[in-house]
């Protein structure tokens, strides 16, 4: 029997792999499904930077998605989506077509360009490497894949900022159905301890980033957020109602950073059905949400020291 890990590659017919540049201090996320699963997005941010989104629209004609791609490097880091698609075609999957099989990979990206170097970017090739580091039996936490340059609590600028990274969790709901989750944690906001409402890690300041919003006349241009993930269950579901699930993932997000979804952020949660289980839709959705609250927690209390800022795993 596979031992439970609290982490996304819970979920049956998922698996998580990452690929980085530790000296760039950037790096690329892959969920794979490699038989399909019937996918839901919602996007909250006002900056968000994203790939196939428009197929998850329940109105469109695609049903199932083989990968989502989660990545540093700003809109460069879409780039790394190729890379995907190329395994995946090598692998035998996607959508078929008369002439080819056609991967479908929607993505999100986060901006890390401030730390490390900002001219090296997920590409194509680490894109790739992620699908080929890809497991459904163990993965990492912390500074790795798409959370390699994630940084938080960034209003006052690096200075007064800490390090972050990427973080899973899963959810047990009994008759054999799992919810799990994975968020790469870049906000310009500070992480809470939803359990406790206790501050975590964020802006190192006696006042914390929302006060400090609070005494602001005029926020600076704070360019250098966004938090992206997914969360995922093996049960069937429509797209309209794993968009649901997403939008309802993001209630933990909202539990766990403050502020969340700003102008400066794009926020971008997918959502995936894997099949196997007869579940309630409300019943995930309020799961999904926990699940993304404890991986975004997860995320900064594993992220060690990087980039010239502290993480709470030291060095």
């Amino acid at each position: 029997m596979k031992k439970f890990q609290n982490s996304m590659i819970d979920v049956p017919g998922i698996e998580v792999g990452h690929a980085q540049n530790k000296k760039a201090l950037t790096g690329c996320t892959v969920i794979l499904c490699r038989k399909g699963a019937v996918a839901g997005v919602d996007v909250r941010g006002g900056a968000p930077g994203t790939r196939e989104t428009d197929l998850l629209d329940p109105g469109k004609m695609i049903q199932k998605v083989h990968a989502i791609l989660l990545a540093g490097g700003s809109a460069y880091g879409l780039d790394a989506a190729s890379g995907v698609m190329r395994y995946l075609e090598e692998t035998q999957v996607g959508f078929k077509t008369r002439e080819a099989l056609v991967p479908i990979v929607p993505s999100a990206i986060l901006y890390d360009l401030d730390l490390g170097d900002s001219k090296i970017r997920p590409d194509a090739k680490m894109g790739y490497q992620a699908c080929l580091n890809a497991s459904s039996k163990e993965t990492s936490e912390g500074v790795v894949g798409a959370g390699t340059g994630a940084s938080l609590g960034k209003m006052l600028g690096h200075k007064h900022a800490m390090k972050s990274g990427i973080g899973s969790a899963s959810i047990q709901l009994g008759r054999g159905i799992v919810v799990g989750a994975i968020a790469a944690v870049n906000p310009v906001g500070d992480v809470y301890d939803p359990q406790t409402g206790e501050f975590v890690a964020g802006m190192r300041t006696e006042k914390k980033t929302m006060e400090w919003m609070k005494m602001a006349s005029r926020l600076p241009m704070i360019l250098r957020n966004t938090v992206i993930g997914a969360v995922a269950v093996n049960a069937n579901f429509s797209k309209a109602e794993m968009t649901r699930v997403a939008q309802m993932a993001h209630d933990g997000m909202a539990r766990a950073i403050r502020p969340v979804h700003t102008q400066f952020d794009g926020d971008t949660i997918f959502a995936l059905a894997t099949g196997g289980k007869r579940a309630d839709l409300s019943t995930v959705g309020a799961f999904a949400a926990e699940a993304f609250a404890t991986a975004i927690v997860r995320a900064v209390r594993s992220s060690v020291s990087a980039g010239g800022l502290p993480g709470l795993a030291g060095k």
